[in-house]
């Protein structure tokens, strides 16, 4: 591959090839891993990329030079409860007392930014976590005048929150804040409806109970973007159950319905992936599919996000007022934050505990990413320090993986995109890639329905059939990284053959 301006040279390991075939079969073998969670194995694959700690400064105010563009995710690591499928940085009971010290830190942490880059231009903002709907109302709102007060902000600027079932039921005060603040998409997890399951994934607390106040309350809001999150590919999720699932997030009427299959890696129930095979899992993306567009859902294949076709006028309970969803027209269903990442691979800056930030040349993880414990980042903040774990000055290779595995949310790899941010045309960067998927009839070219509202953008698409869709794990893998690559060919494991199509 091409070197861009800006990124490291590749490590021995990124300079190998391999037959196109093989990393589709190894992607399809490892289902479990090959997917948008980039990167895999990265004491193996990013370690030879990692920068000193006393160059971490230097580092990153070198990579966000020339960046005038960027979207924003901040992190709150909170949780009354950690989910077993839970794969991110959270805290629990233990350091829940702790919320205005972390918010008063991740405020200072923005300052700090703020010194080092100067009023960059942000075009999104989402607040994460953990349970971003735990703290105080007015916590967040501070947080959010310190964003708007120290950056500038785009026209279209817009800000995403998620919430739990319980909170939303629970706390309207909480949701009507959140819409007077200027917080204009809420995202709830719902995830499974199962009670055993509920009860297995430790989310009894969010059961059915709360799901219908907690829509109503949205609703009275003012929120006309709200997006269900729900889960599936769990080792005791049968499609019964999965359809029963869906059918309830429909009946919640939200505008956007999106699906997280079951990852495993880093969760306190990795050891049921074994249970789970990718015919399973494939039974319930079929399952969803089928359901949601009879209920007017829809996605092109292979996006994991679906928006409801608007009709003229939608009617919700609570007050019974009529809702024009033409007047927000939304069609990637996602935040702005993650519309952008997608689609054009903008750099972001990640705020909070574990939190990662990406450039054209750098990803990095903030402290406490390891540990999933506050101290190491309420120590960095309180020395005036970059609250960084790990920094990685990365290769072409990998840097373009990791803008390919985010592009796969929506199935598909904006051309223009890709050739703005890293100098080189797609066919150029992975030709015997390309040319496989679209001769396996994987990829096709496309004029994406997405991203309609980044005006002025080139539409034009490499994009997932409903066969590669199908094989995503595969198709995915065509674009990772050598080093990765060879690391999913090399685990070897029993029953995995070239994978037929």
């Amino acid at each position: 591959m091409i070197t861009r301006l800006g990124c490291a040279p590749p490590s021995p390991a990124d300079c190998q090839t391999f037959d196109p075939a093989d990393v589709f079969a190894a992607g399809e073998q490892n289902h479990h891993i090959s997917n948008t969670a980039y990167p895999i194995a990265h004491r193996e694959t990013f370690w030879p990329y990692r920068i000193a700690r006393e160059a971490h400064r230097a580092t990153v105010e070198s990579a966000f030079e020339g960046i005038d563009e960027l979207c924003l995710y901040s992190h709150i690591p909170f949780c009354e409860t950690r989910c077993f499928f839970c794969e991110y940085t959270v805290v629990g009971r233990r350091e829940l007392d702790a919320t205005e010290e972390y918010m008063a830190a991740l405020d200072r942490e923005l300052l700090l930014y703020r010194e080092l880059l100067g009023p960059r231009r942000l075009y999104g903002l989402d607040i994460g976590g953990g349970t971003p709907s735990f703290p105080a109302a007015d916590l967040i709102a501070r947080h959010l005048q310190n964003v708007t007060d120290n950056f500038a902000i785009s026209a279209d600027f817009s800000v995403s929150i998620e919430t739990t079932p319980k909170i939303a039921s629970l706390e309207p005060d909480k949701i009507r804040a959140y819409k007077a603040m200027g917080i204009d998409r809420i995202s709830m997890g719902v995830q499974v409806t199962q009670p055993d399951l509920l009860k297995t994934l430790g989310r009894e607390e969010n059961g059915l109970e709360h799901h219908y106040r907690a829509t109503e309350n949205i609703r009275r809001a003012g929120f006309t973007k709200f997006n269900i999150d729900l889960m599936y590919g769990f080792a005791d999720q049968s499609a019964e159950s999965w359809a029963a699932t869906l059918a309830h997030a429909i009946a919640l009427e939200p505008e956007y319905i999106t699906l997280y299959r079951m990852r495993y890696k880093l969760t306190r129930i990795s050891h049921q992936a074994e249970r789970v095979t990718l015919t399973h899992a494939r039974e319930h993306a079929r399952v969803a599919k089928e359901k949601l567009a009879a209920a007017g859902y829809r996605a092109n294949p292979g996006k994991n996000t679906y928006t409801r076709v608007a009709n003229d006028t939608d009617c919700h309970g609570g007050q019974g007022s009529a809702r024009d969803t033409t007047s927000h027209p939304a069609p990637t269903g996602t935040s702005a934050y993650l519309t952008r990442r997608v689609i054009q691979g903008m750099p972001y800056l990640g705020l909070g505990l574990g939190a990662q930030s990406f450039t054209h040349s750098t990803i990095s993880y903030n402290s406490g990413a390891v540990g999933k414990n506050l101290s190491p980042y309420l120590r960095d903040i309180e020395k005036g320090i970059l609250p960084i774990q790990d920094l990685y000055h990365l290769s072409s290779a990998h840097m373009m993986a990791k803008m390919i595995a985010v592009s796969f949310y929506f199935g598909e790899i904006n051309l223009s995109a890709f050739r703005e941010k890293f100098a080189i045309d797609l066919e150029s960067a992975y030709p015997a890639a390309v040319d496989y998927l679209l001769q396996q009839g994987l990829m096709h070219y496309t004029e994406s329905e997405n991203g309609a509202e980044l005006e002025g953008r080139d539409k034009r698409s490499l994009s997932l059939t409903e066969l590669g869709a199908k094989h995503f794990n595969g198709s995915i893998a065509l674009f990772f990284a050598p080093s990765v690559q060879d690391y999913l060919i090399r685990r070897n494991l029993p029953d995995y053959a070239h994978a037929p199509l």
